[in-house]
């Protein structure tokens, strides 16, 4: 299995442009974070876990020529935006895209592309295979995808489990039961939004007390905002095991 870091930052705070502090200017690649999304490859297939407002040009820049499925965590718009984009695939493939999403995401996919759904459909738009997450365990052609069940605050987000590896973004809580789901993973991937209380997201001490508590071999923090701090200088505050993710991080299991 090889996991690539499409992105590992957040839309959360003040828009990069306006900002101008030391993170939003740093020269560094690894402070240089796209919004959230995560490339899966295994057993054959590539797997897109979201496809944010950037999908076009984290894509590009990590050189994705074929897409076999989109997998959808939740319907916020700096996790669904770039859906769009997945018409490059339907051309070059010449097949319509898988894409998972529980009935709730998917009823917020058919508000915001509405054009992809309606009855007539317009020449070029993008091409969809339709699937439903339940609570289950779900296949994307041979690979079983685990549901984990986390809140946003109050919005129900859903992380997955893939063989050894787990994948939670925009977190707050996770029940115990859902925590034994993720126990004896050997890669733990989860948010780490900011230092600071935040209503809707684990904080940077939130995320590494879980990452200890599941005791993966290896843990990453994405979903990182700008407040967090540059990438260098949170690394020396992180324990053994847990690490900062970033933009083109390349993982092999």
């Amino acid at each position: 299995m090889i996991i690539t870091f499409l992105g590992t930052g957040t839309s959360q705070g003040v828009p990069v442009i306006a900002c101008g502090c030391e993170v939003c200017t740093s020269p560094h690649h690894h402070d240089r974070r796209l919004r959230t999304s995560v490339l899966v490859e295994v057993d054959g297939k590539v797997i897109a876990i979201d496809s944010g407002p950037d999908f076009r040009y984290q894509m590009l820049r990590a050189g994705v020529k074929h897409l076999d499925a989109v997998v959808f965590t939740h319907e916020h718009k700096d996790h669904i935006a770039g859906l769009d984009d997945v018409r490059a695939f339907n051309y070059f493939q010449q097949e319509a895209m898988d894409v998972y999403a529980s009935l709730r995401v998917q009823d917020a996919l058919k508000r915001e592309f509405f054009y992809i759904f309606a009855d007539y459909k317009y020449p070029g738009i993008p091409q969809l295979n339709m699937h439903t997450i339940g609570d289950e365990p779900f296949l994307v052609g041979p690979v079983q995808f685990t549901p984990i069940q986390v809140l946003h605050y109050r919005l129900p987000v859903l992380g997955f489990r893939i063989k050894d590896f787990t994948y939670i973004t925009d977190a707050k809580t996770i029940s115990p039961a859902e925590v034994e789901k993720i126990k004896g993973s050997k890669i733990l991937v989860i948010n780490a939004l900011q230092k600071e209380p935040h209503v809707s997201h684990f904080t940077f001490n939130e995320a590494i007390a879980l990452a200890q508590q599941i005791g993966a071999e290896k843990t990453y923090l994405t979903h990182i905002s700008h407040r967090l701090g540059k990438h260098a200088d949170v690394s020396l505050e992180l324990p053994e095991g847990v690490e900062l993710a970033y933009d083109g991080l390349r993982l092999e299991l």
